[in-house]
């Protein structure tokens, strides 16, 4: 297979990588999926933190070029928060505190404490955040509301990665395959699972972990590309940067080469050839 290196050098210097980052609490963007991505000289990072307290410490620690707002992110309006023991848990939906019970570790990490009433905000209804490159979105459950207050936003991504839900983890919620339909209507392809979340059905454990699961998965990290037979519709610099993304943070090698060959298709250049050179010349065993 081939070794990992950068297409950094592809990006003009009058162009940047645009990353949204909805519910970004879990780390800093320099541990972030997307970290490769910061390395590029430019790249923006616009990101949604709804706690203060988190969403300050992010800010503290961010680099240069890296926002991060208090807003929770949906359909834009009224909605209620579902306050839990653990701040990451928390969501516009309630626990479903029946099912998680069953699994190891995930009712103890969901328990309920308080509601609010809070205002969402639309991702369509944002400025500043310009010609987005690559959606991020981890919000337990409200995934759906993100893209359904952001479809103009869509128009202009490249690369999705979302949290989805397989069980119903929280009450009412969308699921995968809503998520899946939604973003097939919006002109994207599913491309890979990422991650999965497992638990075990108590009380049987893996090895003592309570955080391994056996077979059931519970929610995935989706990763979600422009439609390849849509491509004629993105420009030369838009397609760059999507094969800069499937490159340096996915290592889709195979598709960042399909997207570089509709680049030469427009520009009349060699890109797809020269990167099918360097493939080999990393290749390793």
């Amino acid at each position: 297979m081939a070794g990992k290196f950068s297409l950094r050098d592809l990006i003009s210097s009058d162009d940047q990588i645009t990353i949204v980052d909805v519910g970004a609490m879990a780390v800093v963007a320099a541990e972030a999926d997307y970290e490769p991505l910061l390395e590029i000289k430019g790249t923006r990072v616009i990101g949604f933190e709804p706690d203060e307290a988190e969403c300050a410490k992010l800010n503290a620690a961010a680099q240069p070029g890296t926002q991060y707002l208090p807003y929770f992110i949906g359909v834009g309006g009224p909605a209620t928060y579902f306050k839990t023991n653990h701040t990451m848990t928390g969501s516009l939906y309630e626990p479903n505190t029946e099912l998680l019970s069953k699994f190891q570790n995930l009712g103890e990490l969901t328990t309920l404490i308080e509601t609010h009433a809070v205002e969402t905000r639309r991702l369509d209804d944002l400025e500043n955040l310009g010609d987005i490159d690559l959606l991020k979105i981890d919000v337990q459950g409200a995934e759906l509301d993100v893209f359904r207050g952001g479809e103009k936003a869509l128009s202009l991504l490249s690369v999705i990665q979302t949290e989805a839900e397989l069980v119903e983890m929280y009450k009412g919620q969308p699921l995968f395959a809503d998520v899946d339909i939604h973003l097939r209507q919006q002109g994207f392809q599913f491309h890979n699972f990422k991650y999965f979340g497992s638990r075990c059905y108590k009380p049987l454990t893996m090895g003592g972990n309570v955080n391994r699961g056996i077979n059931q998965k519970l929610w995935t990290d989706a990763v979600y590309v422009r439609d390849i037979l849509d491509l004629h519709s993105q420009s030369a610099g838009k397609l760059i940067k999507m094969a800069v993304i499937l490159n340096d943070m996915y290592q889709s090698f195979d598709l960042c080469h399909l997207v570089l060959s509709k680049v030469d298709e427009l520009q009349a250049g060699a890109l797809a050839d020269d990167y099918l050179k360097r493939l080999s010349a990393t290749a390793v065993s």
